[in-house]
């Protein structure tokens, strides 16, 4: 996607410990910087890098990896948003290849145009008389100065060209401010006259506002999102993510409300897992966004109301049926989160949270307020409803188990909902042949991707293990295309000398066609001690695939009894032969 060059100038600009600073509490210690691993719970640091080395090394975990394998895995980025999140933070313009040609609006001239409107409504709220109308709204609502400020909440003018005028002045042109979603068609200004709240992306880029009016004449709902854009897709944004994304996947828990202003004070006061859709309608893409990044537990703090409470059914189950536990915080009625703390205090609101409901209790307990459980019908409507909820959640563990649960909630027999073992195995039987419950079990990819684990290891370490594998014509041996392509491509930037990492790998890298295999290499840890002899054992494997394979075939052809005796012992030499005889690894 982007050019050899411009990949080699990032390379070069990235500062390794510039990144991890972000996100650890690196401590010097002679020419290297220590800190406690974030891959695994340890007290004693054993994490390590070395000032100007590119890579890191956790001596407890075996955790390795670079810039990119960090932001991956740590921060549970896509690729290609690693790369450019790179290049963003080390000024780095990367140019595209001949062979992505551009097809639509540049991406990097949209976010400077929405930066400059965040700006311009900042200064609106905080500087102009206009403004200080909304800025009281907001005093009235509890949110101060500082809250004004961490989150650059902005307020947008009356006039309706006045944002059109100063991006003018700004030099951004009038085509890229409206494919931003920050002007109508050459109408004036898209949001005139409400408080701007900047939606953002995972990683911090301003992507989008909501709009929210603090007048009664103003026309239009009471919040207003910017439209579809190249950078913002509502259905699958999550307002608070880019406060809230680190903790998230190092906790794999999230707490998720309705409101802007409700995930905003959630995170000023320390809950720094909340995120929000965009309004009640929290959807698959929302869900799937949170499961990206590794999320076993969510909370639901929803408003206390029939709307939110529905919102609460859905979205349970939405989660449920991906594996992913549910719970509700019951709020007392006519309050949401923001109220709440503000009344309350991040303390009670925690205890709430402590004490918060599991899916199929929450379910009941709202199904029931309005029906009489004591009619058999009526409660086996309700049974009847819920199971098929369960049924149609997708791991059997789960079914299972909450089968019981709906059970013993209901004073149902067990047997009468099908909370059996064939229920489970049912289910089992639709997982496809090639994975079981979302992990790849193929073999031979199982064991290219550990000879790609190796070849990726950095310095001196990696030198001498891609000259074993070239040495022992290991890339003619790979059966699996992409793991093939990869060690090809790293390979021959062994035989250029030049560097050997994801980064020389981007052009190869496709996150639509195979997303899970950079997670797959990262996933299993590296002891730098004994790396020569894993290696020796992977690549000694992968000679033995074929031999194996090769004896194997003759021996099932002899037992077939379709050969003469003539071919029945010339087939038993020639399997005496192989086996006598198995590949080893030659040295260079």
């Amino acid at each position: 996607m982007y050019t050899t060059s411009s990949l080699d100038t990032l390379r070069q600009k990235i500062d390794l410990i510039e990144v991890l600073s972000s996100h650890l509490d690196l401590k010097r210690a002679g020419t290297s910087y220590k800190a406690l691993c974030p891959f695994h719970e340890e007290k004693s640091p054993s994490f390590v890098v070395k000032r100007g080395d590119t890579h890191y090394h956790c001596f407890g975990c075996g955790a390795h990896g670079d810039a990119i394998a960090f932001l991956l895995q740590h921060m549970q980025m896509g690729f290609t948003e690693a790369v450019e999140y790179l290049a963003e933070r080390f000024q780095v313009v990367l140019e595209k290849s001949n062979q992505a040609i551009e097809t639509g609006p540049n991406k990097t001239l949209l976010k400077a145009a929405l930066e400059t409107a965040c700006q311009f409504y900042h200064f609106f709220l905080l500087h102009t008389e206009e403004g200080h109308e909304a800025l009281n709204y907001l005093y009235k609502r509890g949110i101060d100065l500082a809250f004004i400020n961490n989150f650059q909440i902005g307020a947008a003018p009356q006039r309706k060209d006045a944002l059109c005028q100063y991006l003018r002045e700004a030099g951004i042109s009038e085509h890229d401010g409206e494919q931003a979603g920050l002007i109508r068609n050459a109408k004036g200004d898209f949001f005139t006259e409400r408080i701007m709240f900047p939606i953002r992306d995972a990683v911090g880029n301003v992507i989008g506002f909501s709009g929210r009016k603090f007048k009664e004449a103003t026309l239009g709902g009471k919040y207003i999102n910017t439209p579809e854009t190249p950078l913002f897709k509502k259905s699958h944004v999550l307002f608070g993510l880019s406060y809230s994304r680190k903790r998230i996947a190092k906790e794999r828990k999230a707490i998720i409300v309705e409101g802007q202003i409700d995930a905003l004070r959630l995170i000023q006061t320390g809950f720094t897992i909340a995120v929000a859709g965009q309004g009640t309608a929290f959807g698959e893409g929302h869900r799937d966004e949170l499961i990206r990044l590794g999320v076993k537990e969510i909370f639901l703090a929803l408003d206390a109301d029939k709307a939110g409470q529905e919102a609460a059914c859905k979205i349970g189950d939405l989660f449920q049926k991906k594996g992913v536990a549910a719970k509700v915080i019951v709020l007392p009625p006519g309050k949401d989160p923001d109220n709440l703390l503000k009344e309350e205090g991040p303390e009670a609101f925690l205890q709430r949270m402590e004490k918060s409901l599991e899916y199929l209790p929450f379910l009941i307990q709202y199904r029931a307020e309005s029906v009489d459980l004591a009619q058999p019908a009526i409660k086996s409507q309700l049974a009847e409803e819920i199971v098929a909820r369960i049924r149609a959640w997708e791991h059997p563990v789960m079914i299972h188990e909450s089968l019981r649960q709906l059970a013993t909630l209901l004073k149902i027999p067990e047997e009468t909902l099908g909370a059996s073992v064939p229920v489970v195995r049912a289910v089992v039987k639709k997982q496809s042949s090639a994975k079981l419950f979302g992990f790849d079990i193929d073999p031979h990819r199982i064991l290219e991707i550990d000879i790609l684990r190796w070849a990726l290891l950095s310095g001196e370490l990696q030198s001498r293990i891609l000259a074993l594998m070239e040495h022992n014509d290991v890339l003619q041996k790979m059966k699996v295309p992409i793991c093939r392509k990869w060690l090809e491509s790293c390979l021959q930037a062994y035989t250029q000398n030049t560097p050997c990492d994801f980064l020389n790998l981007a052009s190869l890298i496709d996150e639509k066609e195979d997303p899970l295999l950079i997670s797959q290499i990262l996933q299993k840890k590296v002891n730098l001690q004994k790396a020569e002899e894993g290696c020796l054992v992977t690549i000694t494997s992968l000679l033995q695939r074929d031999w194996l394979e090769e004896a194997e075939k003759i021996k099932i052809k002899i037992q077939s009894g379709s050969c003469s005796d003539e071919e029945a012992l010339e087939l038993t030499q020639k399997f005496s032969e192989i086996k006598k005889h198995p590949p080893q690894v030659r040295y260079p």
